[in-house]
């Protein structure tokens, strides 16, 4: 994969959250996907899991901008820089986004500060999880 196939990956990427069309989610998960949580210590596995979680983070953050991309040498991967507010928290992050040969996100992974965003964050998503994930 070149990294004009990343970009145009990247590109639906960005199209998905200004259209807030999930579909293009769906194009863009590997059913295989890994979610790496900031605020879990085992990553979440699979496309249907990683959908739910990754369209209710995107309504739960309010003011979402990326502000910065990063490419790395060999293509297959992308640094995105973003800052969002849950509530009256604001946040700063990084998505660390690698794709496969056929443009699709095969790992994601978060990073967040400060606690007091990832807090924030955390409580609200952890409600929606519960929801999703009852216990056995």
């Amino acid at each position: 994969m070149s990294k004009q196939q990343t970009q145009a990956a990247v590109q639906r990427w960005h199209e998905m959250l200004n259209t807030r069309d999930m579909s293009i989610l769906d194009e863009l998960l590997d059913q295989d996907v890994v979610f790496r949580s900031p605020v879990a210590f085992q990553p979440y596995l699979g496309k249907q899991l990683v959908f739910f979680i990754l369209t209710n983070v995107i309504q739960i953050f309010e003011n979402f901008i990326y502000d910065r991309e990063f490419y790395t040498e060999d293509g297959m991967s992308v640094v995105l820089e973003f800052a969002a507010n849950v509530g009256d928290k604001k946040l700063k992050g990084i998505d660390m986004i690698r794709f496969n040969e056929h443009g699709q996100i095969v790992e994601f992974e978060v990073m967040l500060r400060p606690k007091s965003g990832l807090d924030a964050l955390a409580a609200q998503m952890g409600q929606r999880m519960a929801a999703f994930m009852p216990t056995a």
